[in-house]
């Protein structure tokens, strides 16, 4: 008889439960872009979504509390840079026409 065959290996016959940390997170907050250039908006439309002022607002936009840029009228929205400052800027170019 070989030396190994009485060696048994035991196996564990239920499934161990190991504890969980860091299960919960925060809920996402959907910030970002939400129309990008050259998209149609109305007024009161959510532009971009963000937590300080990475884009800046310019002409037909507004600027919420929570630094929120949304059109202030009918038009499409543009995103241009300002060269003397490099800020990335924001704007609705408005237009006439209905959605």
């Amino acid at each position: 008889m070989q030396p190994w065959a009485h060696a048994t290996q035991r196996f564990a016959t239920k499934k161990q439960q190991g504890s969980t940390k860091n299960r919960k997170g925060s809920e996402s907050k959907r910030l970002g872009v939400k129309l990008f250039g050259g998209e149609a908006c109305q007024p009161g439309s959510i532009i971009v979504r963000q937590r300080g002022t990475k884009w800046h607002p310019a002409d037909n936009v507004g600027l919420g509390k929570d630094h929120t840029i949304y059109s202030l009228v009918l038009g499409k929205v543009v995103f241009s840079q300002c060269a003397a400052t490099k800020r990335t800027l924001v704007g609705v170019q408005a237009s006439d026409a209905a959605l």
